[in-house]
């Protein structure tokens, strides 16, 4: 937890330079869907995951707000060679930092930049574990994209996002290979106005 807190303070907007009456602090969790995507096109099997995390929003005026956020999230694919079944589970500590437009009815559309910061890689095939971490990259850059509602009487909203690696996320393979996920969940935000 401690390593989420200070990710979140390092961020470009982090807490203590920020209004404390315009900034807000939430928490967000939900469901993944993300396949590894390779130059050759060659795409697996999507892998479902899930993500967890902080989350931060900052109004810039009525219809702008910045919103970085510091998330788990479980990520990978499947793939199927002769018959046998692959999975390759990798699992990254996220930090985008979005630009929000707010329209008045609770509705949100974002994008922005997102830097991944790989945890763990691990291949599992015919019940046999590998630990492939020194496989990959230890960071990755992506932009996201997105939508999201609030209710603003509960505080209580939805999201919904796509992440785009845009980095090769291969450390030692000779082709390039890149993240390619959805994302789907709720978020609440303490104090919000």
């Amino acid at each position: 937890m401690k390593f989420f807190l200070l990710a979140f303070a390092a961020t470009p907007l982090g807490i203590n330079t920020l209004d404390a009456q315009h900034f807000n602090i939430g928490i967000k969790g939900g469901v993944n869907l993300y396949n590894i995507v390779n130059e050759n096109s060659s795409i697996g099997e999507p892998l479902i995951g899930f993500h967890v995390g902080l989350i931060g929003h900052y109004h810039l005026n009525n219809q702008f707000a910045i919103a970085p956020e510091v998330v788990f999230s479980t990520q990978g694919t499947k793939t199927s060679n002769n018959g046998v079944e692959s999975q390759l589970s990798l699992n990254y500590v996220n930090v985008p930092l979005l630009l929000q437009y707010m329209f008045d009815n609770g509705f949100r559309i974002f994008t922005g930049p997102q830097a991944g910061f790989l945890m763990s890689a691990k291949s599992n095939s015919n019940n046999s574990e590998v630990d492939r971490t020194n496989d990959f990259q230890a960071l990755e850059f992506g932009g996201v994209f997105g939508a999201s509602y609030i209710n603003p009487e509960s505080n209580f909203g939805f999201d919904a996002r796509y992440n785009l690696g845009l980095t090769d996320i291969n450390e030692v393979a000779a082709g390039s290979s890149f993240n390619r996920g959805i994302q789907v969940g709720l978020f609440y935000l303490f104090n919000h106005n």
